[in-house]
């Protein structure tokens, strides 16, 4: 028996043994399952692990084949039986929460594997062979060793580009597939990993300093065998990929763009809406609320150039914003200092605003020219666990002439403070957690709340120039238009073209963002509703908390009380809402 299966045969009889131990409190074996399923979690992903405990040192990747994918969703379903002997009533208040949060996290990672999701390793915005490119920043290079196992993780990329061509083919097959109308940058996107000379591989770039320790041997000897490893292991394997992509699966991929049209797609769509919004609501009910939300913030934003006497029509002005020099930075150094000066700024508002503050600081930095092309305009990039690394705001500088100026206030406070950074640094540091729940990503809180920061901004004074105002609501509309599009797209037999024209007639954003978002939408299902989903829900929660506690509302306490649990779906949000205005109205 191999080494994984015993962990996982253990496991599983750890699990048996706790729902025998009768004496043991009702919070204390649900902690035992938490313990059990996160040691799983561990054992299965050796990266991971090596984040988590600082004896154990990653030499491979995880193992993503069909058999251990399999044994890991036997293994979900053996946790779910232990969660159905819980009697949940006998769990405190904080043990409830945990509970409805890992329920739903575990039956999520099943309806994953029985939807077949892993066949679909990318889309437009993200990738397995992307992903891939910034393993250094996820393992230590303090010693001799540390360099050779990152060799041997190297080594371990065929292997695994081998089972994910392996659940691709089968993808395709079955008709789980991306869309062959979106894979033309597709193969760039691999062949962009691909150098002749190894020492211009992003793959290289931990062998251009090395401590002060090593001597000049030992420096030159993993200077060579970085480039045997390279050349061996990760161009072929690249190169594969990007010939398998070209020759094969771009041929074959489904010519449709929904994903009702996917294997039990209208099934598969709707379990995608209530992931990402945590909500029970219908993919009609959606469509309408981001109608509604579109129609009243066009008219806000009519509003701003009927102020700025603009004289030409809603059209006119955008393709005036678009093409205007005045709204984009000369250069990608002046791109990122306006961004940083704004989160400065922001920094100084924080205290007025939150009673708590992280810890951690985050930087500003460009988005990586590997993957900007293709990137989002910005993106918040957390500091490894245990790492001395700080949180990224990144900032995308290429195509400068398509990253207007005037909706950085929002992008910023969006992505670095009190967005992301703010929020995901708090719930990391939070000790009454399961690790489970420090370490999960909750989009719609976090993208709600990325989304509400947005909105927060005008109680902070910002958005005083009219034209950042108009960016402010040109990115709430890009977000309102999102309920319109993924559910138009994937429900309602949208066009590309019909998306992309609803996008740039209603958003101010530059065209070059229109399609990369559009595509991204497609690719993606269901994950762009969780931005205006999760706003709207936190916007209403505050603005029933102001009626009920009228004087006694303070907007710090708010905040605090929609952090203080971490990432959580918008029913357990409620739930603390309530709490928090319960005791405040004592």
């Amino acid at each position: 028996m191999k080494i994984q299966e015993m962990k996982i045969v253990v496991a599983v009889m750890l699990l048996l043994l706790l729902s025998s131990c009768s004496s043991q409190s009702e919070n204390d074996r649900l902690e035992q399952i938490f313990s059990a399923e996160w040691q799983q979690r561990l054992s299965v992903n050796p990266i991971f692990r090596s984040s988590f405990e600082t004896d154990y040192h990653a030499t491979s990747l995880a193992d993503i084949s069909l058999e251990a994918l399999t044994k890991q969703a036997a293994f979900d379903r053996s946790i779910l039986e232990q969660l159905d002997g819980i009697d949940y009533q006998k769990l405190d208040d904080l043990a409830q929460i945990n509970y409805r949060i890992f329920r739903e996290q575990v039956e999520d990672s099943l309806a994953s594997f029985d939807f077949g999701s892993y066949q679909i390793p990318f889309n437009s915005d993200s990738s397995f062979f992307s992903s891939f490119a910034r393993i250094s920043f996820q393992v230590p290079f303090n010693n001799q060793q540390d360099y050779q196992n990152y060799l041997k993780i190297l080594g371990s990329w065929p292997k695994y580009v081998e089972q994910q061509i392996a659940h691709m083919k089968v993808g395709l097959k079955r008709g789980m597939t991306q869309p062959k109308e979106l894979l033309d940058n597709t193969v760039s996107s691999v062949t962009a990993f691909i150098t002749d000379d190894p020492q211009k591989s992003t793959f290289f770039k931990p062998f251009q300093r090395f401590p002060k320790t090593f001597t000049e041997q030992q420096t030159k000897q993993l200077i060579e065998a970085a480039k045997t490893t390279i050349n061996e292991s990760i161009t072929p394997s690249y190169q594969k990929l990007a010939h398998f992509i070209e020759n094969e699966y771009i041929p074959n991929a489904r010519t449709s763009l929904g994903a009702t049209d996917l294997p039990n797609g209208s099934e598969y769509y709707q379990q995608r809406v209530n992931h990402f919004t945590t909500l029970d609501l219908g993919v009609d009910e959606i469509h309408q609320l981001g109608l509604n939300e579109v129609s009243r913030i066009r008219a806000e934003m009519q509003e701003v150039i009927d102020n700025l006497e603009f004289e030409g029509s809603f059209k006119d002005f955008i393709h005036f914003l678009r093409t205007d020099p005045q709204f984009y930075a000369k250069s990608a150094e002046d791109l990122l200092k306006q961004a940083a000066w704004i989160a400065k700024r922001m920094d100084a508002k924080l205290p007025s605003l939150f009673n708590h503050l992280p810890r951690l600081p985050y930087g500003v930095q460009a988005v990586p020219a590997s993957i900007a092309p293709t990137y989002t305009t910005g993106r918040y990039v957390s500091a490894p666990t245990g790492s001395t690394e700080p949180g990224y705001y990144w900032v995308n500088t290429h195509a400068l002439d398509k990253r207007p100026l005037y909706v950085l206030e929002s992008l910023t406070l969006h992505e670095a403070v009190p967005g992301h950074h703010l929020q995901i640094s708090l719930s990391n540091e939070l000790d009454n957690l399961p690790l489970f729940r420090q370490y999960s990503y909750i989009s719609a809180f976090g993208e709600g709340w990325g989304l509400y920061s947005e909105w927060l901004g005008i109680e902070a004074g910002f958005y005083q120039d009219p034209y950042s105002n108009f960016g402010r609501l040109t990115y709430e509309m890009w977000r309102a238009v999102r309920l319109v599009v993924d559910t138009g797209i994937h429900a309602k037999n949208w066009t590309r073209q019909q998306a992309r024209d609803y996008l740039s007639s209603n958003t101010a954003l530059s065209l070059h963002n229109v399609y990369t978002e559009i595509d991204r939408y497609i690719t993606w299902p269901g994950q762009a509703l969780s931005y205006k989903m999760g706003e709207i829900k936190i916007k209403q929660l505050r603005q029933k908390a102001e009626q009920v506690l009228g004087e006694n509302f303070n907007v710090r306490d708010f905040h605090d009380a929609v952090l203080s649990q971490g990432s959580v779906p918008m029913d357990v949000l409620a739930d603390q809402i309530q709490d928090y205005i319960d005791n405040a109205a004592r």
